[in-house]
């Protein structure tokens, strides 16, 4: 009887064995596999962007970026020939003379003014010219026509044309006598004092008559 109880015992014995053995086979073979990474971006930390970034790429249209990319040009107005911009023309830079180029019939006279650069670089010149005349009763100044100024750029050697009107003296009497003709170059301060190539007298007003008048670079007034 005893001997039957071990036996009863072991077996009980070997079957609690066996069954944690199972238990713990279950636990290592069962084991969860880890989750399969989501395929959207997590709201702190996304994926990462296939384009360029903002410190130096492209933006929406492929050109370059204000921060990384390069500059703009700019226009080409006001620049000499190698793309840089052009400084001022000088007063002495410019050989500055007078022609008349009055047309017959014309009601009114006209003097054609060149300005050419003779100062061995590029120019610019901007504006219109003061122009006074020289008279035997004081100096007297013209009236610009209110045509638009160009910028221009003059290359060593080059010039441009200005034109002055003024109104012809066919009164029959003496008239105001013109002595010389006073030229400031746009932007200019210094003045270069010219003879006068024209009619040599205005006709004698109360001011209401035809002023003298200048043109803007480019043109050669009435005559020209």
């Amino acid at each position: 009887m005893r001997v039957r109880k071990l036996t009863i015992a072991a077996m009980a014995l070997a079957a609690g064995l066996s069954l944690t053995a199972c238990q713990n086979d279950d636990a290592t073979d069962g084991s969860a596999a880890p989750p399969a990474a989501s395929t959207g971006s997590s709201s702190t930390g996304g994926s990462a962007s296939t384009g360029p970034d903002q410190r130096g790429g492209t933006d929406s249209e492929g050109t370059p970026d204000a921060t990384g990319g390069s500059g703009g040009t700019g226009g080409t107005g006001g620049t000499d020939e190698d793309g840089k911009v052009a400084a001022k023309c000088r007063t002495d830079e410019l050989e500055i003379t007078a022609t008349d180029a009055t047309i017959g019939g014309d009601d009114r006279g006209t003097v054609a003014v060149d300005l050419r650069n003779g100062g061995g670089r590029d120019c610019s010149l901007a504006g219109h010219a003061g122009v006074d005349l020289k008279t035997n009763s004081g100096t007297l100044s013209a009236e610009r026509t209110g045509e638009p100024a160009p910028s221009v750029v003059l290359k060593d050697g080059e010039r441009i044309t200005f034109g002055v009107t003024y109104p012809i003296n066919d009164s029959g009497g003496s008239g105001v006598r013109i002595t010389g003709l006073v030229v400031t170059p746009p932007d200019e301060t210094k003045s270069v004092t010219l003879d006068w190539p024209g009619g040599a007298t205005l006709p004698v007003t109360d001011g209401s008559g035809t002023p003298v008048q200048v043109g803007p670079l480019g043109s050669a007034g009435q005559g020209g």
